[in-house]
C-alpha cells in the first residue's frame, strides 16, 4: 500500500519530523562528561544526515522530472483520456484497498517509534589515538617530524612547534615554493579537518571553507594575503627578481663570469630557475648557455628540480606557477582558520606536553592509575558481545579473532589420563603434561611421568609403553653380584660374589 508516490512522500515527511523530535529530545539531556558530549554530537550529526538525504529525495519527487507525481494526482482525481469520472476513480481505489486487506488479513501498521528511540541509546565508535585522549588534545607528532626534517622547518622541540605550526606566514616565501611544503600543508589541513569532524561533528566545515575561500579571493586580488604580499610591502624595501639577473652582454667568456663569485652566480641561476649547485666553473658555464640559447630551448636537465621549462611565450608557465602559489596560499589561510577554531585545544595540548615533561615516572604512573577506574566502570556497564565465544584476554574482553586462529584455540585436545579433560590449543595441550592434573593421573596409574610419555593421553597406550620399558630395563638391569667389583690388599680384582665366597673361606 506504500508503493504509491504520494504515500512515499507522506512517509518521508513523517521520517523528517520524527528525526527532528529525536534531535530535540537528545539535546535536552545535558551530557555528564566529554565522552557523553561527543557521543551526543555524533548521534545528532547522524540524524541530521538522515534528514538531509530524505530531504533530497523529497526535492526530487517535487521536481517531478518524469511527471509521475502529476499523473498520480490526475489519476486520483478521476482524469482519464475519455474525461473526468471522480466516482469511478474513487470506487476503483476502494476496491484496490479491500483486495489488499483481503489478501493480507494480518497486515498491521508498523510503529517505528521504538526503533528510532533506540538511536538515543547508541554510543558511536569514535577512533582517537592515545595522545589525543578522546579528543582533549591534538596529536601532531608525525607532522612535527616532517617539519623538523624539512628544508622549510627548524630544529625545535615539540612544545615550540605547537606555537609556530599555526603561523605559516613566518616561513620565507622561497621555501614555500616546493612540493614538500605543499604536501606538508595538505597533511596538516587533512588532520585538523579529521580532528574537527571527530570532536565537533556539528561544525559545518563546508560552509566555513566556502566563506574562507570567498574572502581569500578578494584579498588575493588586492595582494593583501599575509605572507604573500608584494616583497616591497613585506620586507619594507623594493626588490625585483630582475635585480638578481645578470646582463650577459658584458661578459664574453665563461672565465669572465667566474670572476663575479659563486654567490652572485647562484643568485643569477636561481632567478632563472636553473640548478645552482656545482663548482664555480660549472655554474658559470650553465649561466653562459643562456646568453645564446633561449630558456624555452634549453635542455631541461639544467633546470632545478620542480621547476618547469618555460614555453615559447612564457604565459602558460607563469599561469601554472601563479595557480600553484595561489593554491598554497589558500591552504595556509584554511590552516589558520582551523587553528583559530581549535585554539583552545592547541593551548590545552601545549599545557599537557609541558606538564608531562615536568613529571617524574611515579607521577605519570599514578595519573594513569587514576584514569583506569573510569574506563573500567564504563566497560562494566556494557554487556560484552561475544557471539563466537572467544576466550577472554587480560582486559576482560574477548581476544581478537586473528589471535584466536593463530594459536589454534579452536582445536580441542582430550586427555584420558586427566579424566577426559579438554585442552584448547596446541600450546595448552603441550604444557599440561607438566601440570599437576596429568602428574596426578600418572601417579594413580603407577607410571613415572617422564619425557617418554609425552603426547600419550590414552591410559591403555601409557600402560603398554610402560610394560615395554620395564622389559627393556630387565635385559640391561644392573646386577651387583656380578658387576660390582672389589679389590683385596694385594690389588687383585674380584666381583662381589667371588669376593664374598673367598672371604668366607678365609682365603682373603
Amino acid at each position: 500500500m506504500s508503493s504509491t508516490l504520494l504515500e512515499l512522500t507522506r512517509a518521508a515527511h513523517e521520517d523528517v519530523e520524527r528525526f527532528e523530535r529525536l534531535i530535540v529530545k537528545d539535546l535536552q539531556n545535558e551530557p555528564a562528561s566529554n565522552k557523553d558530549r561527543l557521543a551526543q554530537s555524533h548521534r545528532v550529526r547522524h540524524m541530521i544526515d538522515q534528514i538531509t538525504s530524505t530531504t533530497h529525495k523529497l526535492v526530487d519527487i517535487y521536481e517531478d522530472k518524469d511527471s509521475a507525481r502529476k499523473d498520480e494526482i490526475a489519476a486520483l482525481g478521476g482524469q482519464t483520456a475519455t474525461g473526468t469520472n471522480v466516482f469511478s476513480a474513487f470506487y476503483d481505489r476502494l476496491k484496490e484497498i479491500r483486495e489488499y486487506h483481503r489478501r493480507h488479513p494480518s497486515a498491521r501498521v508498523l510503529d517505528t517509534t521504538d526503533e528510532l528511540e533506540q538511536l538515543l541509546e547508541e554510543e558511536p565508535q569514535i577512533e582517537f589515538s592515545g595522545e589525543e585522549a578522546y579528543g582533549r588534545y591534538l596529536d601532531l607528532h608525525e607532522l612535527y617530524n616532517d617539519y623538523i626534517n624539512s628544508k622549510f622547518g627548524k630544529k625545535i622541540d615539540y612544545t615550540a612547534y605547537l606555537d609556530v605550526f599555526s603561523q605559516p606566514q613566518h616561513i620565507p616565501r622561497k621555501l614555500k615554493m616546493t612540493r614538500q611544503y605543499k604536501d606538508y600543508l595538505s597533511k596538516m589541513t587533512e588532520y585538523l579537518v579529521y580532528f574537527l569532524e571527530r570532536t565537533e561533528p556539528l561544525q559545518d566545515l563546508d560552509r566555513l571553507f566556502l566563506k574562507v575561500t570567498a574572502e581569500f579571493e578578494e584579498q588575493w586580488a588586492d595582494g593583501k594575503v599575509d605572507g604573500w604580499k608584494d616583497e616591497a610591502q613585506e620586507n619594507g624595501h623594493a626588490t625585483d627578481k630582475n635585480t638578481s639577473k645578470l646582463d650577459l652582454e658584458y661578459y664574453s667568456t665563461v672565465d669572465d663570469l667566474v670572476t663575479i663569485g659563486p654567490e652572485r652566480l647562484k643568485e643569477a641561476l636561481g632567478a632563472l630557475g636553473l640548478k645552482t649547485g656545482g663548482t664555480v666553473q660549472q655554474r658559470a658555464e650553465r649561466l653562459f648557455l643562456t646568453k645564446h640559447i633561449p630558456l624555452e630551448k634549453l635542455d631541461k636537465k639544467h633546470f632545478a628540480k620542480g621547476v618547469r621549462r618555460p614555453e615559447q611565450n612564457g604565459a602558460v608557465t607563469a599561469q601554472y606557477q601563479n595557480d600553484d602559489l595561489k593554491q598554497i596560499a589558500l591552504m595556509e589561510v584554511k590552516l589558520e582558520k582551523l587553528c583559530e577554531i581549535l585554539s583552545e585545544k592547541i593551548e590545552r595540548t601545549k599545557e599537557n606536553v609541558e606538564k608531562k615533561q615536568a613529571q617524574i615516572y611515579e607521577e605519570i604512573d599514578a595519573e594513569r592509575e587514576d584514569e583506569v577506574p573510569d574506563i573500567e566502570s564504563d566497560d562494566e556497564d556494557q554487556q560484552i558481545y561475544n557471539p563466537l565465544k572467544l576466550p577472554m584476554g587480560w582486559d576482560g574482553k574477548p581476544i581478537p579473532y586473528w589471535l584466536y586462529k593463530l594459536h589454534g584455540l579452536g582445536q580441542e585436545f582430550k586427555c584420558e589420563i586427566c579424566g577426559n579433560y579438554s585442552y584448547w590449543g596446541r600450546r595448552a595441550y603441550e604444557r599440561h603434561f607438566k601440570e599437576f592434573r596429568h602428574q596426578y593421573g600418572m601417579r594413580r596409574l603407577g607410571i613415572p611421568n617422564t619425557k617418554n610419555f609425552n603426547e600419550i593421553t590414552s591410559i591403555e597406550e601409557a600402560q603398554q609403553l610402560w610394560e615395554r620399558i620395564k622389559e627393556k630395563q630387565g635385559v640391561n638391569k644392573w646386577r651387583p653380584d656380578l658387576e660390582e667389583e672389589y679389590e683385596d690388599r694385594e690389588g687383585n680384582i674380584y666381583n662381589k660374589k667371588t669376593y664374598t665366597d673367598l672371604q668366607r673361606q678365609g682365603l682373603i
